[in-house]
C-alpha cells in the first residue's frame, strides 16, 4: 500500500517527491481533470528553495524562474523605505526564486510523473469519503463535476493537501464556514517588459490599505531584453462590501482598481502603465482561516493551505507547504507509515505555521510601509526621522526568524532529510 495524497498542488507534489526520495510508495489524487500551468507569480524563499534543490531541481528552477537579488519597500509616494539583498547576495547558501506559479506547478507535476510513474498521479479524482481500516485507510474519490465515484483506494496514511477549501478539513472541523476575508482584494497580473530596478528586484509600494507589488518571474530574453514581470494591486474595501468567492482563475476588471493607482507614476516604475500592459489579470480576495487546534485524526492529516491558509504576505504560503512536505517525509522515515509519524509532524509544523498566520494578519514584514504611512502620510524629507534604521531592520529580522528563514539559523541547520538521501 501507499501513502494517499489528496491534492496535486505544490504541497502535495512536494510531499510525493519527498516520499519517493525516501523510498515510500505514494499515490497522488488531483481534483482537476486536466492540470494546467495557471496563475501568476510566486516566490520560493531560501528555506523552501533549499528543499527543492535537495530534490534535485536547481537547474530546472533556474530554467523557469529568476533568482531574486533584492527586496525594496517604498511609500505610496514612491520614496524608498527599506531595501535588502535576498538569496545568495544576502549570504544564504541557497537562492531565492521568483517564478510563474503555473510553471512551478508544472515542473513538480512533470517531475513527479517521471520519477513516480504516470499511474501514481491521477487527475479528476476528488476526495469524497474515507475511513480507517485495520490495515490503514480506505478513501473513495469522485468526479467533482458529476459526483460519480471514480475509484476506491487502500493506503497506509491519508494526507489532505487539497487547499483552502479542503474536503478533509471541512470533515474534521464541521461548521468552520468559509475562509475569512480581511476586506482586501488582490488583482494579479503579468506583463512582458523591460527590466526595472536591475531586473532582479521584488518591489512593494504603499501601505496596508493600498499596495502595489511587482517582481520579475523570468530571465530577460537575450534578443529583446524583455522579461515576464508579475504585479499585484491591492485595495481594502468597505466592511459591508460583498465580494466574490476566491479563486486563482477569475478574470479581473481594470475599472475596479486602476483609478486608485492613476497617480502612482514613480521615477522607478509607472504603475498605471504596468497595469495597462498586462497580458491577463486575475482577482483574488485576501483570505485565510483561523489556526486549528489539531490537524491529525488517526491515520489522516492536513498539509499546506488545507492546514494553514495564510495571507499572501511575506511570500510564505507555498514555502511553508514545501516545508510541511519535507518534515512529514522525515517523520514517516523516523516513525514509519503510522499515526505517530503524523503526530510528530504536526507537533513540529502546526505551532510554526500558526505563528506565521498570526504574524501575516499583523501585516508581516510589510508593516514597515504602514509605519511610514501612519507617521508621515504626506511623505518625508529624512527617513530616519520617521522610522529609524534599527526599527526597520527589526521588522525585517523578526519576520525571517518567525517564518523560519533567518539566514544564520538556516545556513547552520542540518538538512530536514538525511544528507545521504538528498540530491
Amino acid at each position: 500500500m501507499a501513502v494517499l495524497v489528496a491534492g496535486g498542488g505544490i504541497g502535495g507534489l512536494a510531499l510525493a517527491l519527498s516520499l519517493h526520495q525516501i523510498g515510500v510508495p505514494v499515490q497522488v489524487f488531483e481534483s482537476v481533470t486536466e492540470p494546467k500551468p495557471l496563475g501568476v507569480g510566486i516566490n520560493v524563499l531560501p528555506h523552501a528553495s533549499r528543499e527543492l534543490i535537495e530534490l534535485g531541481l536547481l537547474d530546472a528552477l533556474d530554467a523557469i524562474g529568476i533568482r531574486t537579488e533584492q527586496l525594496a519597500y517604498f511609500s505610496k509616494h514612491g520614496q524608498l523605505i527599506w531595501q535588502e539583498p535576498r538569496g545568495l547576495l544576502a549570504g544564504y547558501n541557497w537562492p531565492q526564486f521568483s517564478v510563474h506559479r503555473g510553471r512551478l506547478h508544472q515542473l513538480l507535476w512533470d517531475t513527479a510523473k517521471e520519477r513516480l510513474g504516470d499511474d501514481r498521479l491521477l487527475a479528476g479524482y476528488h476526495l469524497h469519503t474515507w475511513k480507517e481500516t485495520p490495515a490503514g485507510v480506505r478513501a473513495t474519490f469522485a468526479d467533482r463535476q458529476s459526483g460519480k465515484t471514480v475509484g476506491e483506494f487502500e493506503g497506509t496514511l491519508l494526507v489532505g493537501a487539497d487547499g483552502i477549501h479542503s474536503a478533509m478539513r471541512a470533515a474534521f472541523h464541521r461548521g468552520e464556514g468559509p475562509p475569512k476575508w480581511n476586506r482586501s482584494v488582490l488583482w494579479r497580473g503579468v506583463k512582458i517588459g523591460k527590466p526595472y530596478l536591475g531586473g532582479h528586484t521584488m518591489s512593494m509600494a504603499g501601505h496596508s490599505a493600498q499596495k502595489f507589488v511587482a517582481y520579475p518571474i523570468s530571465p530577460a530574453d537575450p534578443e529583446s531584453g524583455r522579461q515576464m514581470i508579475n504585479w499585484i494591486a491591492e485595495l481594502r474595501l468597505p466592511a459591508d462590501y460583498a465580494w466574490r468567492r476566491e479563486t486563482y482563475n477569475r478574470e479581473g476588471r481594470v475599472e475596479e482598481f486602476l483609478p486608485a493607482f492613476e497617480n502612482w507614476h514613480f521615477d522607478w516604475l509607472d504603475i498605471p502603465q504596468f497595469v495597462r500592459d498586462a497580458l491577463y489579470i486575475f482577482e483574488y480576495p485576501m483570505v485565510d482561516r483561523d489556526p486549528l487546534p489539531l490537524w491529525t485524526h488517526g491515520r489522516a492529516t492536513l498539509l499546506g493551505d488545507a492546514a494553514h491558509p495564510m495571507y499572501p504576505i511575506g511570500s510564505n504560503g507555498a514555502s511553508q507547504a514545501i516545508l510541511d512536505a519535507r518534515v512529514l517525509a522525515r517523520s514517516i522515515l523516523d516513525h514509519g507509515e503510522t499515526p505517530e509519524a503524523l503526530l510528530a509532524y504536526e507537533a513540529e509544523r502546526r505551532p510554526a505555521t500558526t505563528r506565521v498566520v498570526e504574524l501575516n494578519r499583523r501585516n508581516g514584514p510589510d508593516q514597515v510601509m504602514q509605519v511610514v504611512e501612519d507617521r508621515a502620510p504626506g511623505g518625508f524629507d529624512r527617513l530616519d526621522d520617521v522610522v529609524p534604521e534599527a526599527e526597520r531592520h527589526a521588522i525585517a529580522a523578526d519576520y525571517k526568524r518567525i517564518a523560519g528563514f533567518d539566514r544564520d539559523a538556516l545556513n547552520s541547520r542540518p538538512s530536514i532529510l538525511p544528507s545521504s538521501l538528498v540530491a
